[in-house]
């Protein structure tokens, strides 16, 4: 087993590679053995080695060295100069009379301030242009719709004129396009631009992050901030639909016939706000937290199927439960019970079960073709198909559904967002014009992502299949070597925690894999699980597991706050 991606393997250290880690070196930040402490310390005798036990690592600040004086530390801050200084420079003429602070007080405020702008960055600034990506991606689609609605009334038109116009006809409709593809071009320049501005804002992110996690004074007072012009928001680019106007059949054609005015493109640099952003109180940024090195089962629920598919939690208390039959099971987590159930209106049993934001349970039949709401009792079907059938459905942020479906020959698959029963957004091919997904009678589930991500764990592919809100493809995630059984991946059910990992079940594994949001694996749970097959986290980070082997729910903690 790789000791780099097993959390089940000990630390070694860096020097030998082979003992186990018991101190480490906060001035180089490298893990040593006993053995080695020595080695290290000489092998570099110009620098002051701090060495500490390794679980005490980065506890020793790492104070700026002297510009002036090569070998001396600053410990202290000219706050006139705004310079670390030394003892020695404070022994100078050069700053008699000058306020002096302890450096660690200016460190102190200096990471307050980044990690309000970082804060800023991430829950403000970010997210904003996120929005505004979205908001010009939903003009592109709606252009496309209103110039082909502009060509099918050209076309319309033209049908009731005579062969000899139908030279006119083709050079109105080749305006169209050239004015389609010219908003086109320019609304995708725009937008080019505004996703090379969230990736600067993103890196600028990740390296603050990095200043903010190391001790290193230097780093800290390296960074700079560039939050005041991420604040300009780009200009707001609304196109303006040509009219078609058809005129009477008589006298010259061409004037008759109809013309297309100008379209227009015009910028509004007041067109965006920033999103407010939200105050600590709300939630809105999660604790961090970190992986467990060992997973812990917390209890198990034994739910009476003889095969045991979905689970979906409605509380920190209560758990939906589906399994082979018609009967959908409400659980006590902490007495095991059994609380209510409710039978699917058509009487086959559900594909799958979700619980949606104001805590209604939802479930898709595949047989009957529906996707059914259960409110107070009472069962309401809000999306009917036709020439497909549902698999899988989750309930998203925005209180919207998502659902994958395949067609009734079973060589198509598609994510389709609902807003009520309206279809609000197709997800079936890349950019490429290939498939998504994969065809054919296999188990496919869907979850969104904290950060708006789409996730598919396609069986029939062997992959989880990751887009992005618009349903670009990001990554496909097609599992780790060694796996626990050594056998094919095999995901089933999908499931994304507070700090966007993305869970998914394998079943011939007899694991669930977290793999990061960029599809990044981290590691197993493997708390001796039966046929894993759905997934769900209530909002502590719980993991619930069904598994399909033995009818039971088995409720997992795999997180902790970070210390």
């Amino acid at each position: 087993m790789d000791p780099r991606t097993s959390a089940q393997d000990v630390m070694r250290c860096d020097l030998c590679e082979t003992a186990v880690v018991q101190m480490h070196c906060d001035t180089c930040l490298v893990n040593l053995c006993t053995a080695c402490v020595g080695k290290h310390m000489i092998s570099d005798q110009s620098k002051k080695h701090e060495i500490v036990p390794f679980t005490l690592r980065k506890s020793t600040p790492l104070y700026p060295g002297c510009k002036t004086h090569v070998k001396e530390r600053c410990e202290m801050y000219c706050n006139q100069c705004d310079i670390p200084v030394c003892v020695t420079c404070l022994t100078s003429d050069h700053h008699l009379g000058h306020k002096l602070l302890k450096v660690l007080q200016v460190l102190n405020e200096k990471k307050d301030k980044i990690i309000k702008e970082q804060t800023e960055l991430n829950e403000t600034i970010y997210p904003t242009y996120q929005d505004i990506a979205s908001d010009v991606q939903n003009r592109m689609s709606q252009l496309e719709k209103e110039y082909g609605d502009l060509s099918i009334a050209i076309t319309k038109h033209g049908e009731d004129w005579h062969r000899e116009i139908d030279k006119l006809v083709k050079k109105l409709k080749a305006e169209v396009d050239e004015m389609k593809n010219t908003q086109l071009q320019t609304l995708q320049k725009h937008l080019d631009e505004i996703n090379k501005k969230m990736s600067d804002i993103k890196d600028e992110i990740d390296s603050v992050d990095v200043a903010v996690d190391s001790n290193n004074i230097s780093m800290l007072f390296s960074v700079t901030s560039e939050i005041d012009r991420h604040k300009n928001l780009p200009v707001k680019i609304v196109p303006s639909i040509p009219k078609f106007t058809p005129g009477k059949i008589q006298g010259e054609l061409r004037k008759l016939f109809g013309a297309l005015s100008s379209s227009t493109l015009t910028s509004d640099k007041h067109g965006y706000s920033m999103k407010t952003q939200k105050s600590p109180d709300t939630g809105s940024s999660p604790p961090v937290k970190q992986l467990l090195d060992e997973p812990e089962t917390v209890t198990t629920i034994d739910t009476g199927y003889d095969n045991l598919y979905n689970v979906a939690c409605l509380s920190d208390e209560e758990i939906w439960t589906s399994g082979e039959d018609s009967t959908m099971k409400l659980y006590s987590i902490n007495q095991g019970s059994l609380l209510k159930s409710i039978r699917t209106k058509s009487g086959y049993k559900p594909s799958d079960i979700a619980v949606t934001k104001s805590g209604d349970l939802v479930y898709t039949e595949y047989i009957d073709r529906t996707v059914n709401i259960v409110k107070n009792e009472k069962i309401e079907e809000v999306i009917r198909l036709q020439n497909w059938k549902p698999l899988s459905v989750c309930s998203t942020s925005s209180g919207d559904l998502l659902v994958i479906m395949v067609s009734d020959d079973d060589k198509q698959s598609k994510v389709v967002c609902y807003s009520d029963s309206t279809e609000k957004q197709t997800i079936q091919f890349d950019d490429k014009g290939k498939p998504l997904y994969s065809t054919g009678r296999y188990n496919r589930y869907i979850t969104e992502n904290r950060n708006l991500d789409i996730c598919v764990s396609d069986k029939g592919a062997r992959a989880v299949v990751v887009v992005n809100q618009v349903g670009k493809l990001r990554f496909r995630y097609t599992g780790h070597t060694p796996a626990p059984k050594n056998k094919p991946f095999s995901p089933i059910g999908i499931i994304t925690d507070s700090q966007s990992h993305i869970l998914t079940s394998d079943k011939n594994n007899y694991c669930v894999h977290i793999i990061d949001q960029d599809g990044q694996f981290l590691r197993y749970i493997d708390c001796g699980l039966s046929k894993p097959w759905g997934l769900c986290t209530d909002k502590n980070d719980n993991l619930f597991v069904a598994q399909y082997g033995n009818g039971q729910v088995k409720k997992i903690k795999y997180l902790q706050l970070k210390l």
